[in-house]
């Protein structure tokens, strides 16, 4: 049971890919279990920043294997394009570094297509997807007419299959005045990746049961956050896919006693891309100075994100769908020189005290934080290694924190770099 799940608990964007890098080093495998490439994970280790969409943040670390598991939709021509960036800085000079699940969707043009133009069509109600194509892949997969990787690399098969979808697909295209997709012209581009990503096709969930039963560690990379999770966030503007640890079982193929331990990652504030309910949004001063402290643009789409407070309601929550062992608090270092500090510790919604998200989408809209107003510090925090390095009231605003996510923080990073970083705890099991 040497496993560690790596999950987001607000709404993504908390840095799970400095966190999964910071630990990937002590992994054999990294396994990528849900989304696709509508999640960005930046790396920075010295001067090089790297910024990975599919493949699992461990692909740094010349050691570990990485894996697309069965509940990952993906975008051959991203994939390889992503390939061909890290090939030539020097990363992934084995093919069996990374291992694509023959399960695996794939999202082709017309998923694309028709997530633009449902957007572009929904006006003022969009709720602000990537475009990536994310959402029609999974609606396919889950109407049982998708392709799939190991469909991808039998071309007469694979092009029934596309020809099965764009039946139906091109005609709701149409419906939105956008031009229907070929047949011909998706088999014939395809074919090439095809090529190129069969050696990395295969059965990989054989792969890490056969891992975990060696006792291998293995680290299981979520993407998005609890927050977008599409049966437990803030629907409907979340997610296509299940974001939380329990989702590991399914989308990467082993049992949940399989499973170790689970890191959820928070940002010392809270933030949000695209369209929905944010009951902490600062949308003054303080709000445009942790945007620009943090360097809250989008990995994915270079979109701003809304700032906010930290809002423990959402954390603990998120600790307690994916029973969460310990938190990862990032970002620590921007909340400097900020002077006062709010933590939402409950909702407001029309004389009703909410201490968890409300279901309802109107309910959440109305919702009022209620803040605890605590004191802030000043300082340069990049150069602690230890917890007591901190100032004395960045330690109670993490011990505040704790308290009201019953979580213990077990991480604290202070900054970008892959060693500023405060290690309380080696999150896997021993």
């Amino acid at each position: 049971m040497s496993s560690l799940v790596i999950v987001g608990t607000q709404w993504g964007d908390e840095g799970k890919g400095k966190v999964v890098d910071r630990f990937a080093s002590h992994a054999d495998v990294c396994v990528r279990f849900q989304g696709g490439n509508n999640a960005g994970h930046t790396l920075v280790v010295g001067k090089e920043k790297t910024v990975v969409h599919l493949i699992p943040a461990g692909v740094l670390h010349g050691q570990t294997v990485c894996v697309l598991g069965p509940g990952v939709v993906i975008d051959p021509k991203v994939l390889v394009g992503e390939i061909d960036g890290l090939q030539a800085r020097g990363y992934l000079s084995e093919t069996a570094q990374l291992r694509i699940d023959e399960r695996a969707h794939v999202i082709l043009p017309v998923h694309r297509a028709l997530d633009a133009a449902r957007e572009k069509g929904a006006g003022a109600g969009a709720i602000g997807t990537t475009g990536r194509g994310i959402g029609p892949c999974y609606e396919d997969k889950a109407a049982r007419r998708g392709v799939r990787m190991v469909d991808l690399i039998q071309p007469e098969f694979f092009r029934e299959r596309v020809a099965g979808i764009l039946a139906e697909r091109n005609l709701l295209l149409e419906s939105y005045g956008a031009e229907p997709q070929s047949v011909d012209a998706i088999c014939d581009e395809y074919a090439a990746y095809a090529e190129r990503l069969a050696p990395h096709i295969t059965d990989t969930v054989s792969y890490v049961a056969a891992e975990s039963q060696a006792n291998r560690r293995i680290l299981f990379e979520g993407a998005q956050a609890a927050m977008l999770d599409i049966d437990h966030g803030t629907y409907p503007f979340v997610t296509s896919s299940n974001t939380l640890s329990g989702a590991v079982g399914t989308g990467g193929g082993i049992a949940p006693r399989h499973l170790g331990r689970v890191l959820g990652i928070a940002k010392a504030y809270t933030t949000r891309v695209g369209a929905g309910a944010f009951p902490t949004e600062l949308t003054d001063e303080t709000g445009e100075r942790l945007r620009e402290a943090g360097g809250e643009f989008g990995a994915t789409t270079g979109r701003p994100r809304r700032c906010g407070w930290f809002d423990a309601v959402v954390v603990r929550q998120a600790a307690r769908l994916s029973g969460l062992s310990g938190i990862a608090l990032t970002k620590l270092d921007v909340l400097s020189g900020l002077g006062k500090l709010k933590i939402c510790v409950g909702y407001d919604c029309k004389g009703t005290r909410f201490d968890r998200m409300p279901a309802s989408v109107q309910g959440l809209a109305e919702a009022r934080p209620i803040y605890e107003e605590i004191d802030g510090w000043t300082g340069d925090l990049s150069g602690a290694r230890a917890v007591e390095d901190l100032p004395r009231e960045a330690r109670l605003y993490i011990k505040r924190i704790e308290e009201l996510t019953a979580t213990p923080v077990t991480l604290i990073s202070v900054g970008a770099e892959r060693d500023e970083t405060i290690l309380l705890r080696d999150p896997f099991p021993v």
